[in-house]
């Protein structure tokens, strides 16, 4: 039986489906350890690579949407998306698994960052994800809260004692942002078989003199890119570090050209630095594929006591929490009305839910009944697939979305 180890290897009886299928008249993937070569001008795009894991969880290699569909429609796979949100395909059946070398790459930021996932050819994945910065006002206004609790005359007695003198601290919004590159790292191992990552030394600069909050910024970034070392190493994974004048070089040494809008939702905006790091370790020579997924984490705000400002009446409502009539706040709904939307907060006297819309987060009704909602999933991540660029007929340049 011949294997296709390019994706994965089919049992005889998925060789044989194959064999007898007429509809297709030629082989759905080229031979063993070949990939497609690199489209020329006009030749379109190259796709995008599917996830693919066995019956019992095991990542293995990653297939073409043509391949993903055959395997669907036959029965020996099924759809799922992970906590990322992302889709991948799971078989019916146990796959030994006959990888090939992937690299993960990181490109760290303080509002946006990139990942990239990058085989000995292929481009398998591209990540532009929103770096968590609402940690540092919450900590600031819990602080302030706490304090003005502390000077009542009559107050309860602390439940623990809380002073950090003599530990290792990492500061919370330090650690909510190199965090977040480690889970998506670990989330992104479940589903893609890579072994070696490849993460950009950030390093800050300081300034002579005061430098006001410039050199402030340095020890967090230290304390912070250290952990996140320390967490990859932890999870099995090879580190290779490269300092940012590397990354300039290489992107020079592969043609590719970053824009200066950092908050540009495309392929040069951050993805491109995560690629030709990745591409520095598995060899790859050009992106086979620019198109991106973007990514928001999802934002729970802690249950309070009550609102910090009181309504009319000095009445203060309580505010905050997980839960909405027994729904998790964020997970992905359906409703008739609105299609996919995400659960938001409640309305305890009217007994109903709002809803936001997926993307922009912008709510959508107050109105909504539980009853009418039919629960998804629930989603660490916001994530969607932004359509690569088109050049328009008249010749005015490309557009993404």
């Amino acid at each position: 039986m011949s294997t296709d180890a390019t994706l994965i290897r089919t049992t005889p009886s998925h060789a044989e489906a194959d064999a007898t299928d007429t509809l297709v008249a030629t082989p759905l993937m080229p031979p063993r350890r070949v990939i497609s070569p690199w489209p020329g001008p006009g030749e379109g795009q190259s796709l995008m690579r599917i996830p693919v894991v066995d019956i019992r969880g095991m990542a293995l290699m990653p297939c073409t949407p043509a391949k993903a569909r055959h395997l669907l429609k036959s029965g020996n796979a099924r759809p799922k998306r992970n906590k990322l949100g992302l889709f991948y395909v799971q078989l019916s059946y146990e796959q030994e698994p006959d990888n090939q070398s992937l690299v993960a790459g990181v490109d760290p930021g303080s509002k946006f960052e990139g990942l990239s996932v990058v085989g000995t050819k292929d481009t398998v994945l591209n990540l532009m994800v929103e770096a968590p910065d609402h940690v540092k006002g919450a900590v600031q206004t819990r602080r302030t809260m706490r304090r003005a609790r502390r000077q009542r005359k009559w107050r309860r007695p602390k439940r623990f004692h809380n002073r950090l003198n003599r530990m290792q601290r990492i500061p919370p919004s330090t650690r909510s942002r190199w965090e977040a590159k480690a889970r998506i790292v670990a989330h992104l191992r479940t589903i893609l078989p890579f072994t070696d990552v490849v993460v950009e030394d950030v390093q800050a600069v300081t300034r002579k003199g005061k430098g006001g909050t410039w050199n402030g910024s340095f020890s967090p970034v230290q304390v912070g890119k250290e952990h996140l070392y320390r967490l990859l190493r932890a999870m099995g994974l090879t580190l290779h570090l490269r300092e940012g004048w590397q990354t300039k070089e290489l992107r020079e040494q592969h043609g590719l050209k970053k824009t200066k809008s950092k908050s540009k939702q495309s392929f040069e905006s951050h993805a491109v630095d995560s690629w030709v790091l990745a591409a520095s370790i598995s060899g790859a020579e050009h992106p086979t594929c620019t198109r991106l997924w973007y990514m928001v984490p999802a934002i729970l705000h802690r249950r309070q006591l009550h609102r910090l400002q009181a309504s009319k009446g000095g009445v203060r409502k309580p505010y905050g929490g997980t839960r909405s009539l027994g729904v998790k706040r964020g997970t992905l709904v359906e409703h008739k009305k609105y299609g996919r939307c995400t659960v938001g907060g409640v309305d305890r006297k009217r007994n109903t839910i709002s809803l936001h819309e997926y993307r922009t987060n912008t709510r959508l009704t107050q109105a909504a009944k539980v009853e009418t909602c039919r629960v998804l999933t629930w989603l660490s991540w916001r994530s969607w697939l932004l359509r690569g660029k088109r050049t328009s007929s008249k010749g005015k340049g490309s557009h993404s979305s």
